[in-house]
């Protein structure tokens, strides 16, 4: 790594460097990325939680290479991942970033930013982001802290300047990308990017594969934005976790699925008037079970999509 990278890792990681330099070595391994598609390229992160035994890299990242400059998609889940992660794209590309888009606020996908901040650099994300952002930064570095042993200072938290709501278009030179925010689905700030010349779409986590669902925000409204989403023209889909699958509807289904049993059985329990505890050692355990993950995550979706839909007309 050039002592420019090593330099910002020390600015990023505080007094936490030593130990996070120990942890991966005394330079910092560029993350793997596979080309899956000309000019777009992607690191596929485990599938697993955000936790510090898989070094927060849990999370598909993501970049585009026009003839002037980079796009990235999302920065990974620790700002010693931003670092691998630009030496990463470095290591492909000299040309320079231009744009890092945050596909919505989880630390997963955002704590990296730090590792490209720069004068000409624009930061991107939906409209709704930074209120997202700003209300769970305290956890996400009380985490970082206590679970990670990594102490980053408010001020070395990037919030993007550039908000997106609807559509807007990116030219990298030659290739222009399209960002897109949805309806309440993941999060109440999910947004996507695709790129018109290769027709990939970085789903982000409106889309799992393998890893179980996750639901942030409206169970409802992620079922309707799916309508939408299995319609786009993508040869390819970039999922938020999970191996990049062929676009089309089967990309979606076994997603939208688990999500409509999900909303049924759920339906089902309040109309039969279980209580909330009930419900989560019932609704959806067979669905659950054919995914990764479902011993972290469904029971805490049971919980989600309750409230959301018990007081429903």
């Amino acid at each position: 790594m050039s002592p420019t990278l090593l330099q910002l890792a020390g600015a990023l990681l505080l007094g936490a460097l030593p130990h996070a330099m120990a942890q991966a070595g005394a330079d910092p391994a560029p993350l793997a990325v596979t080309e899956v598609a000309p000019g777009v390229y992607v690191h596929a992160g485990v599938i697993d939680d955000w936790l510090p035994g898989n070094g927060g890299d849990i999370a598909n990242l993501g970049f585009v290479v026009g003839s002037r400059c980079v796009a990235v998609i999302d920065t990974g889940g620790t700002p010693l991942l931003g670092v691998r992660w630009r030496a990463a794209i470095e290591r492909t590309t000299r040309l320079p970033i231009c744009v890092v888009i945050d596909t919505h606020a989880h630390p997963d996908h955002v704590l990296g930013n730090a590792a490209f901040a720069a004068a000409d650099t624009r930061f991107v994300a939906s409209a709704k982001f930074n209120a997202a952002m700003s209300a769970r930064e305290p956890y996400f570095l009380r985490a970082l802290a206590r679970d990670f042993g990594i102490a980053v200072a408010h001020d070395a938290v990037v919030y993007p300047t550039v908000a997106v709501d609807g559509t807007r278009e990116f030219d990298l030179g030659d290739r222009v990308l399209v960002a897109q925010t949805w309806p309440t689905a993941h999060t109440d700030n999910d947004l996507t990017v695709y790129d018109r010349q290769t027709r990939t779409l970085f789903a982000s986590d409106l889309l799992f594969v393998q890893h179980l669902p996750v639901v942030d925000g409206s169970l409802r409204g992620w079922l309707a934005a799916m309508q939408q989403l299995t319609k786009i023209d993508a040869a390819l889909v970039v999922p938020g976790h999970g191996p990049t699958r062929p676009g089309g509807p089967d990309a979606w289904r076994p997603q939208q699925e688990y999500l409509e049993i999900l909303l049924r059985e759920t339906r089902a329990a309040l109309k039969s008037h279980q209580t909330l505890s009930q419900a989560v050692d019932s609704v959806g355990i067979q669905a659950a079970s054919r995914w990764q993950l479902a011993e972290r995550f469904h029971r805490r979706n049971v919980t989600a999509a309750f409230a959301e839909l018990e007081w429903e007309d």
